[in-house]
């Protein structure tokens, strides 16, 4: 197999499903961004995941986080990515720079409004009896210049390949982002992504 972003000849192993197995499958962006929906998608498409359970679901996330715990701690023990190939996590993008380069990656990158974004982890965190003391405008302009920061990064890693996917678009128009998301991971079950989309989960709705 050649991989798309490098040119490079990677080994392919298969799976199941007849799905390429060389690559491990990560899905990342910011908190409140719409992770946990596509690692349910990812699951109910038919690709093993990663995900312990530590973290329960609750009103924030009544679907569940979809978390595992090894992968918060790469930096300190990688060993967990010996068993990855052919499976999903779930990693905030600071980790992405914990990853040894010794594995194949692929990134669903998760985008969306930065507003709802705000919004989102601005409730999540007033029901925990907390609350942030910086500016949205100020939250706003570190996260732009961070995720900059980390996309530049990854161009230049030649053992990641990246896709970006509207969270805002998957709501809309599912099945054309579940195409888009087979096309880049290999064969999965479009239908059952699909019905994990559920509009009504849209909360904190920025419009335009």
């Amino acid at each position: 197999m050649v991989d798309s972003a490098t040119g490079s000849r990677v080994e392919a192993r298969v799976g199941e499903n007849g799905r390429d197995a060389a690559f491990l499958t990560i899905v990342s962006g910011l908190p409140r961004s719409g992770t946990s929906m596509m690692m349910r998608m990812l699951k109910e498409g038919g690709l093993p995941v990663f995900a312990d359970g530590i973290r329960e679901a609750d009103t924030d996330n009544p679907r569940g986080y979809f978390e595992f715990e090894p992968a918060k701690k790469t930096k300190e023990d990688a060993s967990w990515l010996e068993d990855s190939a052919g499976k999903a996590v779930k990693m905030v993008y600071k980790l992405l720079y914990d990853l040894p380069g010794n594995h194949q990656y692929r990134v669903l990158f998760m985008r969306r409004r930065t507003a709802e974004v705000l919004a989102s982890q601005k409730k999540m965190l007033q029901r925990q009896g907390m609350k942030s003391d910086v500016p949205d405008e100020i939250m706003a302009r570190i996260f732009s210049k961070e995720l900059d920061a980390v996309r530049k990064w990854l161009a230049d890693q030649k053992n990641f390949t990246v896709l970006e996917v509207s969270y805002n678009g998957v709501i809309d128009h599912p099945r054309e982002e579940a195409a888009k998301i087979n096309d880049f991971l290999g064969p999965l079950d479009i239908d059952a992504m699909c019905q994990v989309v559920d509009p009504a989960m849209y909360r904190n709705r920025e419009n335009g």
